[in-house]
């Protein structure tokens, strides 16, 4: 599918790793030239090479702590003076501790609100004014945790409840400015984070990687895991102007896991 995004520039968030690598492969495979933001330099360094290797595009690495309020609008400034506009914006970069509710600590919970909601919050705001200038978008990165309340996920559902609600109130306001933004919540996708959550539940119930697999994707009620991939497609869907009637819009990318409406 042609989705003309050919020569437009995106910036995405935490793309050194696991999704965020994956959605910057799926715009370089649409010609999209690249700023990519993490703090893991050397991952997207290495992210950043093999782009340039598989795709004839422009790529910009900015290594920043998006929890330093400052490196929003340094992280927007280098995107659009080394590339020279700004069309995509994808809120990525953040993860969030799992643990029980009583042993988390004050600091865990500024920590996971400081990151994942408050950086979507300043990449927001230093990215609008030129997202209006092309009529740009947004896709932010939330996850199904949102839907429903879990006990070992405080800190994860309540900041992805928090990124689902802001995406809604951007959504309102760029109705007439002209900046579409949507909100993807990923379920079981298969990247390192999962790995540790295999490996977490092999160790606290006694099976084996086939076993704790099994359990997990049993628990969610599906039948397989997502790919990264799948996810970086949707966002280059929502990017294109074949989705230009989509705004506001919540997607589960989650194999059926969430049934509630």
């Amino acid at each position: 599918m042609e989705l003309g995004l050919a020569g437009k520039v995106a910036l995405v968030t935490g793309a050194s790793r696991g999704i965020g690598a994956a959605i910057a492969a799926e715009l370089a495979s649409e010609g999209m030239n690249l700023c990519l933001v993490a703090r893991d330099s050397d991952k997207l360094g290495q992210v950043a090479d093999s782009l340039r290797k598989t795709a004839n595009i422009n790529v910009q690495v900015v290594s920043a702590d998006l929890r330093d309020p400052a490196a929003s609008m340094d992280a927007v400034a280098r995107a659009v003076g080394e590339l020279g506009r700004l069309d995509l914006l994808v809120n990525n970069a953040g993860a969030t501790k799992r643990a029980d509710f009583f042993t988390l600590t004050e600091e865990d919970w500024q920590d996971g609100f400081a990151l994942k909601f408050h950086g979507y919050v300043r990449m927001t705001r230093a990215a609008w004014p030129h997202l209006r200038e092309t009529n740009g978008s947004i896709v932010n990165i939330a996850g199904v945790g949102a839907r429903a309340g879990s006990a070992e996920f405080t800190i994860g559902g309540s900041v992805n409840v928090a990124i689902l609600n802001f995406t809604k109130a951007m959504a309102d306001i760029g109705i007439p400015q002209g900046v579409r933004v949507n909100a993807i919540n990923p379920g079981l996708i298969a990247t390192d984070r999962f790995a540790r959550n295999v490996e977490r539940t092999m160790h606290n119930r006694g099976m084996n990687r086939e076993q704790a697999l099994h359990f997990l994707l049993s628990t969610h009620g599906t039948t397989r895991v997502g790919q990264p991939e799948e996810v970086g497609a949707l966002v280059a869907y929502l990017a294109s102007k074949r989705a230009d009637f989509i705004q506001g819009s919540i997607i589960d990318i989650d194999g059926g896991a969430t049934r509630s409406l």
